[in-house]
């Protein structure tokens, strides 16, 4: 049978659609499907085509009489349930959202609507899968899709139209089509990625610098979920030790207006860090939550949601607590981890590994500082050997010059008292014929010539001795220089040593464990050994003992 062409007024659009009537756009006309029953579009039809109709369906206008006017509601409204039934026993694959959904006995009764691009509403019914379909086709299509039937949902379902005369219109779902919502998802965020990607604003929080280490991360997270206990279980060790501090802003993850509330809580946990954090800013942000089903995240494919954490000033690290499927958020995000135990997780490996560098870093400046000491201690005995050897020298080389004054003089000494008595015989003789006077005036002459000649000596000792002397002094005057000068590098290394200790990384709350003896004890089998050990604190020192086991203690 072709398809049979309406007669139809603009008022009556909306009946002969909801009958199953198409429209054809190229004839401008309604028409009835071929195969179709077409017993409830009997008032519409042309003249030729109402033969061998039931006379009860003809226009109301030609059933009624005088002396009975009308029908009964019920009678009307089986006969709408008849017309119905006939016109949708196959059923109708619709696109649905789900508004609301409960499960009693096995049954699922659903509230079921349309909305229009904008969010207006263009329609809604009551539906229901009968507890035998529902426990074939709900698992199959929550297997399929990840997602819990539930409110937010878009399905495509195959339903049958059931009119009855004490509760009216409703709709018999027997099948669903998981293609469908999972398309839907997937389209929403296609959607938003892809106008992210046009704004230039996708990649902006993933090419943030990663944190170089976490001293405070702001937590946004539903209040009581079970993902935000695990975190913290983690989180709160790391705080009481001082290491990082965590503070939280709760949000709900789901239900109609959570991605605007997650937003909030990002934005204004931004702008009152400063206030009540005493920062700028903190290192991170951590968007977590716990397991849920997959239709839950759907709330957080949010584009206002999305753009916020693009253009968050610090790195956000996401949570989301599923492994299979993920939100535009996580793919947004500097990091995205699976779980929020990860996330913490990955916060404590960064700390621990900064910690190690420290470490590290630390015993590196105490070799360091020990090797420079080392070297100073070196250089100073050096110098010193240098200055003692240095004055030795000086004093050997005063000697040696006043021993060859001293023979010199004497020498000279010698040669002019040599020269005196050789020529003392030819003067005695150039004499001899003068007068004894003469001969004791040639004598005492050669008494005052002697005299003047051992003077000369003691005067030229004396002056070589003050020479010697003052060389002696030049040489101490030096030695104390070059002590001095070595004492003030001295004091300028172990300053600069001193200024490269281990305080700041002290003050970050690490702690130096030492023997008694002031040796620095770096492992578990040293600090047994020693048994009494001091910890050294930034600010001071305390005793200790080590404890082997319970009830003992190491000696």
């Amino acid at each position: 049978m072709p398809e049979t062409y309406l007669q139809t007024a603009y008022k009556d659009r909306e009946r002969v659609k909801g009958l199953g009537a198409r429209w054809d756009p190229e004839r401008r006309q309604w028409y009835v499907p071929a195969g179709r029953d077409l017993t409830p579009f009997v008032q519409w039809l042309p003249a030729e085509d109402r033969t061998g109709l039931p006379a009860t369906t003809q226009p109301a206008a030609t059933a009624v009489t005088v002396a009975a006017k009308g029908v009964g509601l019920a009678e009307l409204m089986a006969g709408i349930a008849q017309a119905v039934a006939q016109a949708y026993r196959n059923g109708e694959w619709v696109r649905v959202e789900v508004v609301k959904a409960d499960a009693k006995r096995g049954h699922v009764y659903l509230e079921l609507a349309e909305r229009s691009p904008g969010g207006d509403l263009l329609a809604q019914a009551r539906a229901m899968i009968w507890a035998e379909t529902a426990n074939q086709i709900v698992p199959a299509f929550e297997r399929a899709t990840g997602v819990v039937l539930g409110a937010g949902i878009k399905l495509l379902v195959r339903a049958r139209p059931n009119v009855s005369p004490q509760y009216g219109l409703s709709l018999v779902v027997d099948a669903i089509d998981p293609e469908y919502t999972l398309g839907d998802l997937e389209a929403r965020k296609r959607e938003i990625r892809t106008r992210l990607q046009r704004e230039g604003l996708f990649d902006l929080n993933r090419g943030l610098p990663a944190p170089w280490d976490f001293n405070a991360v702001l937590v946004i997270a539903p209040q009581g979920a079970a993902g935000l206990g695990d975190f913290e279980a983690e989180a709160g060790r790391l705080q009481r030790w001082g290491l990082c501090r965590f503070v939280v802003a709760h949000s709900r993850f789901q239900g109609e207006g959570a991605a605007a509330e997650v937003r909030k809580a990002l934005v204004e946990g931004l702008e009152n860090w400063k206030a009540s954090a005493g920062q700028a800013l903190p290192d991170a942000v951590v968007i977590i939550r716990g397991g849920g089903a997959v239709n839950d995240l759907a709330w957080l494919n949010d584009y206002d949601l999305a753009r916020a954490v693009c253009e968050a000033p610090v790195p956000v690290l996401t949570g989301i607590g599923h492994e299979r499927d993920s939100t535009v958020l996580d793919e947004v995000a500097h990091i995205s981890f699976d779980t929020p135990s990860k996330v913490i997780a990955g916060i404590e490996q960064l700390i621990v590994r900064r910690a190690t560098e420290a470490r590290a870093s630390h015993e590196f400046i105490l070799q360091s500082a020990a090797r420079a000491v080392q070297g100073a201690r070196s250089s100073v005995e050096q110098v010193h050997a240098e200055i003692r050897a240095g004055a030795l020298l000086a004093l050997r080389d005063g000697r040696e010059l006043a021993a060859r004054q001293f023979q010199f003089i004497s020498h000279q000494s010698l040669l002019r008292l040599q020269q005196a008595r050789h020529d003392l015989p030819t003067v005695l003789a150039e004499i001899a014929t003068r007068a004894r006077q003469g001969i004791v005036d040639a004598r005492q002459g050669a008494d005052r010539h002697l005299t003047d000649i051992v003077e000369r000596g003691h005067r030229d000792t004396a002056l070589e001795r003050d020479r010697t002397r003052a060389a002696l002094d030049q040489v101490a005057e030096g030695a104390r220089r070059q002590v001095v000068e070595a004492r003030i590098r001295t004091e300028a290394t172990m300053r600069e040593i001193a200024g490269q200790g281990p305080e700041k990384t002290l003050g970050r709350g690490f702690a130096v464990v030492r023997a008694e003896d002031g040796a620095t004890l770096t492992g578990v089998d040293a600090a047994r050994a020693a048994g009494l050990v001091q910890i050294e604190f930034r600010d001071g020192r305390l005793p200790a003992r080590v404890r082997t086991e319970e009830g003992s203690e190491g000696r």
